[in-house]
């Protein structure tokens, strides 16, 4: 009888010892997360941190940086591979995105029309000296034939007298100016007055109501209209 009290004992030991023991590990184990919690989120907070003190075009900086430095290296292995690197970058563009930079490319309106008369001057020339292309032996040419006093004029030089303007370029000053004129008749919104057509509003108003009629339901009622004018409508 004592000996099974002393093994009901022992055994009583043995398993509250494996509990403290278990218990004490999941207790170190807890402390070892949190421990490991809290480095995380002293990390994350040091990291937003970081990110506030940046400027606000910090990551699109860096995204730009990093296709460059991806485009200059795709470049150099193009190059070393004895490849066009145009044509390699247009290889790698789907049908998809080429039709988007299209459309995208079609809406954009180059000519803005007329605002002022600086910026209009401004464009114009502009336009002007891109399509100037010299011609050194004609200019070697006239000034061989002219001479240097001539060929540069100073204020008592009357150049005009010495130089006259070949037949290609009258003609090409002459389609310039009849394309300025076309385009300008462009730029204006007015409609012409049409003297000989019918009257049949009685004020502004009245007119643009009865045009949008016509332009909707004209076609349908164009053989009504001719019937009551000849007087034969039912």
């Amino acid at each position: 009888m004592s000996e099974t009290a002393s093994c009901s004992s022992s055994g009583g030991s043995v398993a509250t010892g494996d509990s403290k023991t278990d218990r004490l590990k999941r207790l170190r184990d807890l402390q070892m997360r949190r421990n490991e919690a809290r480095k995380l989120n002293h990390k994350e907070v040091v990291e937003e941190d970081r990110r506030k003190k940046l400027p606000a075009n910090f990551e699109s900086k860096r995204k730009r940086l990093e296709w460059e430095e991806q485009e200059e290296k795709k470049r150099k292995e193009c190059q070393a591979g004895g490849d066009d690197y145009e044509r390699v970058k247009l290889l790698e563009i789907g049908a998809d995105e080429a039709e988007k930079w299209e459309r995208k490319k079609k809406k954009k309106d180059s000519d803005k029309g007329f605002s002022d008369f600086e910026q209009a001057t401004a464009r114009k020339y502009q336009t002007l000296t891109k399509q100037m292309k010299p011609n050194f032996d004609e200019y070697s040419r006239e000034k061989n034939k002219m001479g240097e006093e001539a060929f540069y004029p100073t204020k008592d030089t009357l150049g005009v007298m010495h130089h006259k303007d070949s037949t290609d370029n009258i003609d090409r000053m002459v389609t310039d100016l009849e394309k300025q004129i076309s385009k300008r008749e462009k730029y204006s919104r007015r409609r012409a007055f049409d003297d000989e057509a019918d009257i049949d509003y009685i004020n502004e108003r009245n007119q643009r109501f009865n045009q949008k009629l016509e332009r909707f339901y004209g076609k349908y009622t164009t053989e009504i209209k001719q019937n009551l004018e000849r007087g034969t409508a039912v």
